[in-house]
């Protein structure tokens, strides 16, 4: 039996990363909407607001990536009939 605590989730790697391309993507909406709404001039803006969208860019490759290999893995129906697994492929 899986042991269960904070760091343990029964969700696959394509599901969390999934999960942190929406955060971040989210991020970098509200970021860019308090840069072109509120135009702050503190010193380091300009380098924290780019963040998100680096981290958007870096969770949606890695999503694709493990999203590619989640469908390699997985093996077709046994059936010879012509099924939807082959249409999608």
């Amino acid at each position: 039996m899986a042991e269960s605590g904070p760091f343990r989730s029964s969700a696959s790697a394509v599901q969390l990363s999934g999960r942190l391309l929406c955060w971040s993507l989210a991020a970098a909406m509200a970021s860019a909407a308090v840069d072109a709404s509120l135009h702050p001039h503190l010193s380091w803006w300009s380098v924290v607001w780019p963040l998100p969208w680096w981290s958007t860019c870096l969770a949606a490759l890695a999503w694709a990536v493990l999203r590619a290999r989640e469908k390699a893995d997985r093996t077709p129906p046994q059936d010879s009939a012509r099924t939807d697994w082959e249409q999608a492929a």
